[in-house]
């Protein structure tokens, strides 16, 4: 394909309705009735996200792709948060768990309901643009009841996926703000050890023994070098350079953290052929510890990751 050439396309993608965004070599698909998960990043004939178990695993809520973490990314500390003056109970409530009991990654997996805005097809780019009514859905205000709108803005261009999300109040009342995105990235075949990452100058947090942060953290510079034998479940609060990478097999994968997410999850368990770089708005356990920021009615909230691979030979 041409790198001028830009196609935005409707069809289906393993028997769900799908949206795929194609500039260049390069091409993103998501999924509207199914959480408007990312399914498929692709840089020409190569897939860049993997999919652990297929979609199967995400319909029974366990992440996979390119997902949405939403209303809160990651683990929570306990069943029970406050948020001015709101308390919220968990009790009882149908949530995915993380293995030990505490609830993780919010209530939009596999989510249906979002309306696609529109899909275009612009000068060297194309664009989805979707949203979606939470404050529509009782069942799932009975976890997160601050209702607001969820609005997606997807383009791909010709080396890059762009991914903005504004989150709107729809009510009188705040709405906390603490969801992020979680990609599984695929890069190579080659052994995992050998992969390698780049961590900017940050903070390292340091986290319990169930995954949440402690409230210290550790002065880390930059540090490039090879996944080897670790196994990666950590949290960062990044500064000025947000850029984090991963590359193997004569690949890199490039996450930038534009706007609106000032702290970066990694994940990647020994076992794995995958790392996540994830974009989040507020640390790990945020709505417990009220580390969020907090949106009043009439403002929004605008965050902006970009995904961009490249071959390096």
């Amino acid at each position: 394909m041409r790198h001028d050439v830009a196609v935005a396309r409707v069809h289906r993608f393993e028997g769900e309705a799908a949206v795929t965004l194609t500039a260049g070599e390069l091409s993103a698909t998501f999924l509207p009735e199914l959480g408007m998960l990312g399914a498929s990043l692709r840089l020409g004939e190569h897939e860049l996200l993997a999919t652990p178990d297929g979609l199967d695993r995400y319909r029974e809520g366990r992440v996979t792709g390119l997902p949405l973490l939403a209303p809160w990314a990651n683990r929570l500390g306990r069943l029970r948060y406050e948020v001015r003056g709101t308390v919220v109970d968990l009790g009882g409530l149908h949530l995915t768990d993380d293995g030990q009991g505490l609830p993780i990654h919010g209530t939009m997996t596999a989510q249906p309901d979002w309306e696609v805005v529109a899909v275009e097809e612009l000068a060297g780019a194309s664009r989805l643009r979707a949203r979606f009514d939470y404050g529509a859905r009782p069942d799932l205000l009975a976890a997160f009841p601050f209702p607001h709108h969820l609005e997606l803005d997807v383009v791909v261009d010709a080396s890059t996926l762009h991914v903005d999300t504004v989150l709107r109040p729809t009510s009188e009342r705040p709405v906390p703000v603490s969801f992020g995105w979680h990609p599984y990235f695929a890069l190579s075949e080659e052994p995992r050890q050998t992969w390698r990452l780049r961590l900017p100058e940050c903070r390292h947090l340091v986290l319990d023994d169930r995954g949440l942060p402690t409230g210290e953290s550790v002065a880390q510079p930059e540090a490039v070098g090879a996944l080897a034998d670790r196994s990666y479940d950590d949290g960062y609060a990044l500064g000025d350079d947000r850029a984090l990478w991963a590359e193997a097999g004569g690949r890199r994968i490039t996450v930038r953290f534009e706007e609106g997410y000032p702290f970066a999850q990694v994940y990647g368990p020994v076992d794995q052929q995958f790392v996540c770089i994830e974009p989040m708005t507020a640390p790990t356990n945020a709505l417990v510890t009220g580390q969020c920021p907090v949106v009043d009615p009439g403002d929004v909230f605008a965050a902006r990751f970009s995904v961009t691979p490249e071959r390096l030979r």
